[in-house]
């Protein structure tokens, strides 16, 4: 029976990636296109004068971008979390991997794991585990990859959908605070793909937790990739669940939210998604599906140019936007239009103060 839950839960894996990839080979339409960022015709800073370095969980990095949570867990994913390692390394940016329970259940599959501290000794790497992994096994997680910070995962919605789901959580809240208060390393809350509420993220500022990543829709949709595990695909009606990125990034201007550190992800597409992103108050900007389906086309080298040519767009925009740095960048005016303003607009979000902070 073991056996065959270890079968089972390494093919969730690998079904996972392969789903997820072929979401990501067109990402359509953004709400972060509603954001349109005010920039200046007579910059005060030359390229070379951007400075780029940010702060997440306490730990000063070169790049406002990372490599979010998806892969290990089995074999194929292996190669694919020693390519992102590689990757990783190479850029110089944060790499977090994807849930642990599979390896913390079945020890045979740690290594599918540490590979990435292997390839990346000296990287920001965090570990992942879901809120249903009592305390004692998180810290293996975190030991297992000699981890820089945890992140939790709260996904409700994928867990529904998923057949062989959790379908209990009223306990989440109480086993995330005991990490909050025990954890050796950073805790990060994450969604993964059905964005957090200023509601939610209040809900976890009160119990300690000082990051989150908000992870709107708009990118990898869990609910689809498991609905299409489905044979009976019985909740179609779930595929649009959720708060997109700039929905998510915008509830967190309004003055009821918490004054927490937060990422953004969900969809990143480009440099000026990553820019729009650290104006609405993102310390780094998290992308997963995008990086493995550039991996799986283009392969180690060409992605790691890709990424070493994204820095350099980044300086060029910062430039555009009269930003020396992130904290410069925050108090860019942007207007918000169409169907986000309109929902910013519901949320009592102040727009006209968006739009004239300069």
């Amino acid at each position: 029976m073991q056996k065959n839950d270890d079968l089972l839960r390494e093919r969730r894996k690998d079904e996972h990636v392969a789903l997820g990839v072929k979401q990501n080979e067109q990402l359509g339409k953004s709400s972060l296109d509603d954001i349109q960022l005010i920039g200046t015709s007579i910059p005060r800073y030359n390229v070379r004068d951007i400075d780029l370095t940010t702060t997440i969980f306490g730990t000063n990095v070169a790049f406002p971008f990372y490599i979010n949570a998806m892969t290990g867990g089995s074999r194929h994913t292996k190669k694919i979390n020693a390519d992102l390692a590689e990757i990783a390394k190479e850029v110089g940016i944060p790499m977090a991997v994807g849930s642990q329970s599979a390896a913390l259940k079945n020890n045979s599959l740690i290594d599918t794991y540490q590979v990435v501290r292997n390839i990346n000794p000296s990287g920001v790497i965090l570990a992942n585990v879901s809120p249903e992994v009592e305390l004692k096994d998180g810290l293996r997680a975190v030991e297992m990859l000699q981890a820089n910070a945890i992140q939790i995962h709260i996904n409700p919605a994928q867990e529904l959908v998923m057949q062989e789901g959790d379908r209990a959580f009223s306990h989440w809240l109480t086993r995330i605070e005991e990490y909050v208060k025990h954890s050796p390393v950073p805790v990060v809350v994450k969604e993964v793909g059905f964005g957090m509420t200023r509601e939610t993220v209040t809900t976890l500022a009160n119990i300690g937790v000082q990051t989150v990543d908000l992870a709107g829709k708009g990118g990898t949709n869990f609910a689809q990739i498991e609905n299409d595990r489905r044979r009976d695909q019985a909740y179609d009606f779930l595929l649009d669940w959720g708060l997109s990125t700039g929905q998510a990034l915008l509830d967190m201007q309004h003055p009821a939210a918490p004054n927490v550190a937060f990422l953004s992800s969900g969809g990143i597409r480009t440099p000026l998604d990553i820019v729009k992103s650290l104006a609405l108050g993102a310390e780094s900007v998290g992308m997963a599906g995008q990086v493995i389906y550039a991996l799986k086309k283009d392969g180690v080298e060409k992605t790691i140019a890709k990424f070493e040519l994204w820095k350099e767009q980044l300086r060029g925009l910062f430039v555009l936007l009269d930003a020396k740095n992130i904290a410069e960048l925050k108090e860019t005016s942007l207007v918000v239009n169409g169907e986000l303003a309109n929902w910013g607009n519901l949320r009592g979000i102040d727009l006209k103060h968006l739009a004239n902070r300069k």
